[in-house]
C-alpha cells in the first residue's frame, strides 16, 4: 500500500485542491472547468492576485472556514494569508461573509465575486461559504513556484444545489478501512461539494463500531472480513474523530446498522440473538441473505435499543440507517413488525430513519427515507407513505460495479458502469412514478466484496465520483455528457496531484 495513506489528511486534502483548469494568465472565469457545474458564471475580463500580503476576512462564525482556505492556499504556493475576524465590510483581500440577502442560495448556495481588488464569498451559512471555497480553489494552479503569487480570473459565480442530499457510501464491513482511509474518502467528497458519507458499519462479515454495552460485537464480531483477514473496528473515540473531521468539511455521517438480515457478525458474537440460543460461526464469504435476528425475542430489541442509543449519542447528524435489505430468511410476517419496532427505537433516540427500499413494506414512520437500489414497487410503497427517496439505482450508481469486462476489480451483477453511463441520467426521470418532489437526493454506494485497500477504493471511485456529485448539485438542463467529459478530462490533473489510482476511461479525452 502506498506511503500516501500515512500522510496527514489535512495535507492530503490541500494537495487534492491544488488543481487548475485555467490558463497561466487567467482573465476568463468561464474557462474554469468547475465540477459540479455552477448555476451561472459571468466573466469580467481581469484577474485578482493572491499575495503574501493578502488577508482573509471572516465573520466570527467562519474562523475555521477561513483557516481552511488559508491552509489550502499555502499548500499550493508559499503564501499563507492571515485570517482576520471582522464584521466590517472590506474593499480588498478575501472576504467570507454570511448574508440572508439572496434567498435563492438556500442553505448551501453561495455567490463568489472576484474583481481586481477583492474576492467575496457570500452565503447564508458556513456550509455555503465552504462550497464557495471549493469552487474558488478549482480556479487556482496545480502548484505555484514557492514565492509566486496566484492569479484568478475575475467574474461572478452564482451557485446552489439541485438536491439537499448528495452522498456516497463506504462499506467498511466486508473489508475494514482504517480512520485515515475514511478521512481520505471524506476529502474526495468534500472537494466536489458532496455532503453525506454513509458508513455501512455492520454486515455478516464484520461489526465495525464499538458498542460499550455489548463489547463482544467488536472483540469477536469485528475480528474478520471477506477472505478471512483480521478485520478491525472503530473505537467510539475514533468514530467521533471521523464525525468531527467530516463536520469540518460540511459532511454529515450517516451510520448504518443493517438488520434483520446481514447480521451474522452480531449473531456470532451473542448467542441470545439467535432463535436457537446458539452463536453462529464467523463468516468471511460473500453470499447474502442467510442470516436474521430472532424477531420474536425481547432481547433482540434490547440489543437494538442499546446499539441505536450509543450510536445516536455519537452521531450529531439527523439520520440512522437501519438497512433492511436482502432479509431472505426472515418471513415477511416477522419482517414487517420488526421494521416497525426498530423505526420506533430510532425515533425514540431522536433520529430519522433511512432504510433500503425493502423497508417500505412496513408502516413507515414520519420523516422516513427509502433508499432506492433495486425494487421500484417497494420504493413506490414508500412514496405512497410520504417517504422521501434517496436515488441509488444499482445499475447507475454502484461504485463496486466494473467499468467493463476487462476491469480487474468489482462485480457486474447490476451491469457494467462506464463513466458516461454513471453520469448520463436524471434522478427525476429515471423511474416512472419517482419525480423530483419525491427525491431527497442521490447516493453512490461502494460495496467492498472485492475492494481491499485505499488504492482499490480510488480505482473504483474515480473518475465516476465527480459525475455523481454533479448529478446531485447541477440542474439536468445544465448537464451534457459531451461537455462534461471535457471538464472531467481537465480534472485528471487533480487526480494525479493527489496520487489517485484512477481508471483512465477511453471515453474521456484526458490531458497529458
Amino acid at each position: 500500500m502506498k506511503n500516501k495513506i500515512i500522510l496527514a489528511s489535512a495535507i492530503a486534502f490541500g494537495m487534492l485542491l491544488q488543481i487548475s483548469c485555467t490558463t497561466k494568465t487567467p482573465t476568463d472565469l468561464t474557462k474554469t472547468s468547475c465540477i459540479p457545474q455552477p448555476v451561472s458564471i459571468t466573466a469580467t475580463g481581469n484577474s485578482f492576485e493572491i499575495k503574501n500580503s493578502t488577508v482573509i476576512y471572516v465573520h466570527e462564525e467562519l474562523q475555521q472556514t477561513g483557516k481552511f482556505l488559508a491552509k489550502s492556499i499555502h499548500e499550493i504556493a508559499d503564501i499563507l494569508p492571515e485570517v482576520e475576524t471582522t464584521d466590517e465590510s472590506k474593499n480588498s483581500g478575501i472576504s467570507l461573509t454570511l448574508s440572508n440577502d439572496d434567498t435563492m442560495l438556500g442553505n448551501e448556495g453561495y455567490e463568489l465575486s472576484i474583481d481586481k481588488k477583492q474576492i467575496i464569498i457570500k452565503a447564508k451559512t458556513s456550509a455555503g461559504c465552504f462550497n464557495g471555497i471549493q469552487t474558488l480553489l478549482q480556479t487556482l494552479p496545480v502548484k505555484a513556484n514557492s514565492s509566486e503569487s496566484l492569479k484568478i480570473a475575475t467574474g461572478v459565480i452564482h451557485d446552489f444545489p439541485e438536491y439537499a442530499f448528495r452522498g456516497a457510501m463506504l462499506d467498511v464491513a466486508r473489508h475494514f478501512f482504517g480512520v485515515e482511509d475514511v478521512k481520505r474518502y471524506i476529502d474526495f467528497l468534500a472537494a466536489y461539494k458532496m455532503n453525506v458519507l454513509h458508513l455501512h458499519l455492520s454486515d455478516d462479515q464484520g461489526w465495525r463500531i464499538e458498542i460499550k454495552s455489548w463489547p463482544n460485537l467488536t472483540i469477536h464480531g469485528g475480528s474478520t472480513e471477506v477472505g478471512g483477514g483480521d478485520g478491525g473496528f472503530y473505537s467510539q473515540e475514533q468514530y467521533s474523530d471521523i464525525v468531527k473531521y467530516a463536520q469540518e468539511r460540511n459532511i454529515t455521517i450517516v451510520p448504518e446498522i443493517d438488520m434483520p438480515g446481514h447480521t451474522n457478525a452480531a449473531l456470532a458474537s451473542y448467542a441470545e440473538l439467535n432463535c436457537d440460543g446458539k452463536a453462529t460461526d464467523l463468516y468471511s464469504g460473500t453470499e447474502v441473505g442467510f442470516s436474521t435476528f430472532c424477531t420474536d425475542k425481547e432481547i433482540t430489541y434490547k440489543f437494538i435499543d442499546d446499539v441505536v442509543r450509543e450510536l445516536a449519542e455519537l452521531t450529531p447528524g439527523p439520520y440512522i440507517h437501519i438497512g433492511g435489505d436482502e432479509s431472505h430468511v426472515t418471513p415477511i410476517e416477522d419482517y414487517i413488525p420488526f421494521v416497525n419496532r426498530v423505526q420506533e427505537i430510532v425515533v425514540k433516540h431522536g433520529k430519522k430513519v433511512i432504510g433500503w427500499d425493502e423497508i417500505a413494506k412496513a408502516t413507515l414512520v414520519e420523516n422516513s427515507t427509502v433508499q432506492f437500489w433495486a425494487d421500484i414497487e417497494n420504493t413506490s410503497l414508500g412514496i405512497e407513505q410520504d417517504a422521501k427517496v434517496i436515488m441509488s439505482p444499482a445499475a447507475r450508481t454502484y461504485l463496486d460495479m466494473q467499468y467493463d469486462s476487462t476491469t480487474h476489480l468489482g462485480l457486474h451483477w447490476a451491469g457494467y458502469i462506464e463513466v458516461d453511463h454513471g453520469y448520463d441520467w436524471d434522478p427525476a426521470t429515471l423511474i416512472p412514478g419517482i419525480s423530483k418532489e419525491n427525491i431527497l437526493g442521490i447516493e453512490a454506494p461502494l460495496w467492498s466484496e472485492t475492494v481491499t485497500n485505499i488504492d482499490e477504493i480510488e480505482y473504483m471511485v474515480f473518475p465516476r465520483l465527480p459525475g455523481y456529485a454533479e448529478i446531485g448539485w447541477s440542474s439536468p438542463e445544465a448537464r451534457s455528457w459531451d461537455e462534461y467529459k471535457l471538464r472531467l478530462a481537465q480534472h485528471g490533473k487533480r487526480f494525479e496531484a493527489m496520487d489517485i489510482d484512477f481508471y483512465r476511461s477511453a471515453m474521456v479525452p484526458w490531458e497529458e
